[in-house]
């Protein structure tokens, strides 16, 4: 199955955003409470084909602080700022599992269910 052919939902959008962005993204990063909940995140990851990098559960506030600190002078710059953050913080990273049949077969049926197909 190639991206963005009806597969499922997720994967067509994932490869939409890598078509505005012109390049394939390799990586989805869920940040806030979404985070919390490992179902979804691990979902994601079957349904898109793609490693799914989860944290931080605080991310406005921490991205607020990071900015203050770059312009209080403590922090040099935004990439300084984000190499702090992957460094400090605990990530939780998932990949595929091999369930994509299963993530076909549903989309098929929800093309089906709502007369889409």
């Amino acid at each position: 199955m190639r991206p963005g052919k009806p597969g499922d939902e997720n994967a067509g959008k994932c490869w939409a955003a890598g078509r505005i962005v012109g390049t394939r993204m390799e990586t989805i990063h869920i940040v806030g409470g979404g985070t919390r909940n490992f179902q979804l995140c691990q979902a994601t990851a079957d349904a898109c084909g793609r490693r799914v990098v989860a944290g931080p559960i605080e991310a406005t506030a921490i991205g607020n602080v990071m900015m203050q600190a770059i312009a209080a002078g403590a922090v040099g710059s935004i990439a300084e700022a984000r190499e702090i953050v992957r460094l400090v913080l605990r990530w939780l990273s998932m990949s595929r599992r091999s369930t994509r049949g299963q993530w076909d077969g549903a989309y098929e049926k929800w093309l089906e269910v709502t007369g889409r197909k």
